[in-house]
């Protein structure tokens, strides 16, 4: 089952997660001069226990999440080898019907887990670490195979392990 869609007249960008990451890295950026009534203003410029406070909330959110999803998994798995066992059978492989409840649950980490990111970005944001140096980072981690060609890296005076 495909659950995206692009609309009608509309053309896919390049990258999908690049022009998404980027847009709304952008719209965190512009709510540093909003008003109070911004959420995500008052997150870039008030205490700064507020977003790591979210961060760190969301993140269990997404660790809750992901148990959730595994132990949807999990029962179905079980459930079908108990009707099984229960049968006298000893399958080659097990026919598993994941109820609609492990969807749901697939489907609320993929929403926790835009909360993690969002918050991430307004964070990195507060102190200035943009889209390009994170991704620069994270190309730093990879290994020549792994790593894009042509992809951004951090000069090797601002590669910092602790």
């Amino acid at each position: 089952m495909d659950k995206t869609y692009i609309p009608e007249g509309e053309v896919a960008p390049a990258s999908q997660i690049g022009a998404t990451m980027e847009a709304l890295a952008a719209t965190i950026a512009a709510r540093r001069e909003a008003g109070e009534e911004s959420y995500t203003h008052r997150l870039l410029v008030g205490s700064v226990d507020a977003p790591l406070k979210k961060l760190m909330e969301e993140a269990g959110e997404v660790a809750l999440a992901a148990k959730d999803v595994e132990g949807w998994a999990t029962s179905s798995v079980a459930a079908a080898l108990g009707f099984d066992a229960a049968r006298g059978a000893q399958p080659d492989a097990v026919d598993v019907q994941l109820p609609a409840e492990y969807g749901q649950a697939v489907d609320h980490l993929r929403y926790e887990a835009a909360d993690v990111v969002y918050h991430l970005l307004v964070v990195l944001e507060r102190y200035g670490v943009g889209l390009e140096e994170f991704a620069a980072e994270l190309n730093n981690r990879m290994t020549e195979q792994e790593r894009p060609d042509g992809a951004i890296r951090l000069k090797d005076e601002y590669v910092r392990r602790r």
